[in-house]
């Protein structure tokens, strides 16, 4: 990604904040709890992207449409983004994402001391973890400033360097480990662009270490033509296993669709991306109650009126209302039946809207998904260390160790709660509501 690292920024403040999240047992490197707050989501896409140096006007993703094209890499900031970004506003990510676009936001952050391109801003290793801290922190605002949510996976492009300059390999390693903890702090998964020579193997060789959390998501800069998200050179597949990998796997070159050229890289993808919001009408004609959870049995929070605009973040099965089950979860945290929004489908899942989900990472070695939320239940499949959880609601199941809770996976397994990274290890964690 030469072309795309020409310094423009400056010097990163360090991160202030409170916390977002209520104080609980939090997991340790390598897999720290995302502190995810009220209206946060997660969402993952799986299939062909491209990145380019410009955001481009919307009127070029209508022209691109129709190609197998359906995710895009943007550059959201950072002192080495190289160029300008008239077209990347609030307005932008929420037509494109209303367009059916998901979009994977790249941080332009500070580069490794001893990296092979020159005029970069680089890493200070004495400040390695700080200025990793402050990257993270200046990532978020970016992000937010556009209207990327809480939940949103943050990529910190981490450009190829000397990989046997041990001193330098230590100091990557500290700043994106502190990237992925400020990340999780503030609310939003972590992943990282890097050579898989240099940055993307370091990150493989920590990454049961204990020195260092693990990011939840690895993109790989490898032009070998090669779409492939296994295979990976001196990257086991067991590693970032569960919708947590992507490739750029051929770099700069020309591409036309209905008219219109871009310079683009090729990527494929099967990781989290930016999750947005996507405005509806309320359909009702009477105020539309908004619960604290999906359902009629949950606490009324607020009303919506008729004809007022619902502010919709992500879908999630709930009581039946009408002839739906789907419930919409605001941007407030609040939910409201989906039979009363103006949603595509009344009665099932409305694309490009994704499904509520709140990823953890897992902290066994493997950890059994079961048919029910019981020790006893059939074995449907493994998730490894590391892997992430992508829980959509929590229930009451066989106790395991210190908890009974047991989470249930958008793939409808569950998992004991205990190995999965969530803020609590006795009891429910907010905001994912109960099953």
């Amino acid at each position: 990604m030469t072309r795309r690292w020409i310094m423009v920024g400056a010097a990163l403040v360090v991160a202030v904040g409170v916390p977002l999240a209520a104080a609980g047992p939090a997991a340790a490197e390598p897999a720290t709890t995302v502190r995810y707050p009220s209206g946060a989501v997660a969402a993952y896409f799986s299939g062909w992207a491209f990145d380019t140096c410009t955001a481009p006007p919307i009127s070029t993703l209508q022209a691109w449409s129709g190609t197998a094209y359906r995710g895009i890499g943007v550059y959201i900031g950072g002192p080495n983004r190289a160029c300008a970004q008239p077209n990347l506003t609030a307005s932008w990510v929420m037509t494109a994402a209303g367009m059916g676009w998901r979009m994977l936001p790249i941080y332009s952050g500070l580069q490794a001391p001893c990296t092979d391109a020159t005029g970069k801003t680089k890493i200070t290793p004495s400040q390695a973890s700080a200025q990793g801290t402050a990257s993270a922190a200046d990532a978020v605002t970016a992000a937010r400033s556009v209207r990327m949510l809480r939940g949103s996976a943050l990529y910190a492009d981490m450009e190829n360097y000397l990989p046997t300059d041990t001193a330098c390999r230590t100091a990557v390693l500290q700043y994106l480990s502190a990237w992925t903890k400020e990340l999780h702090r503030q609310g939003f998964l972590s992943g990282v662009y890097a050579s898989l020579s240099s940055g993307a193997l370091h990150l493989s060789q920590v990454y049961a270490s204990t020195s260092y959390a693990r990011p939840d998501a690895l993109w790989v800069a490898r032009w070998d033509i090669n779409s492939s998200l296994t295979g990976w050179a001196g990257i086991p597949n067991s590693q970032w296993s569960n919708h947590q990998r992507a490739k750029q796997y051929r770099g700069d070159h020309n591409e036309t669709y209905g008219g219109v050229t871009l310079n683009i890289d090729n990527d494929h993808l099967d990781a989290p991306v930016a999750t947005t919001t996507y405005d509806y009408t309320v359909t009702s004609t009477t105020p539309l109650v908004a619960r604290l959870g999906p359902g009629t049995n949950y606490s009324a929070a607020r009303s919506l009126a008729p004809g007022s605009t619902a502010t919709v973040v992500c879908q999630t099965p709930g009581t039946k209302v009408g002839s739906s089950t789907v419930w919409d979860e605001l941007s407030d945290g609040v939910y409201v039946t989906d039979w009363y929004i103006s949603t595509p489908s009344s009665t099932g899942w409305s694309p490009p809207v994704p499904r509520c989900s709140y990823p953890y990472q897992v902290t066994s070695s493997s950890l059994n998904r079961r048919s029910l939320p019981s020790s006893s239940a059939s074995v449907l499949g493994t998730l490894t260390s590391g892997a992430l959880a992508w829980a959509y609601c929590q229930t009451s199941g066989t106790k395991v160790g210190t908890t009974a809770v047991w989470d249930r996976l958008l793939d409808k397994s569950f998992v004991t709660d205990l190995y999965v990274a969530s803020p609590s290890k006795t009891t429910y964690s907010a905001p994912v509501p109960r099953c």
